[in-house]
């Protein structure tokens, strides 16, 4: 199994590419087109998109995800 992820924030229309092996987390080159184009337009509008994915969290720091301790 491939382990990269496609990542969007809120307030941010770019979306990044993460190669977990590689440790990379670069920006991906728009347009994005087809199924990925119609998941970021209703993430744009306030959705949220998890396939094979279990645990996401955004934290403000690194320190924060190290302590264990994030807000619900």
């Amino acid at each position: 199994m491939a382990r990269v992820v496609i990542i969007g924030l809120p307030g941010d229309d770019q979306l990044y590419l993460a190669d977990i092996d590689a440790g990379t987390v670069l920006p991906m080159q728009p347009p994005v087109s087809g199924p990925l184009a119609a998941a970021n337009d209703l993430r744009n509008a306030g959705g949220t998109i998890v396939k094979d994915v279990n645990l996401a969290i955004a934290v403000s720091s690194s320190e924060q995800a190290f302590s264990g301790v994030f807000d619900g």
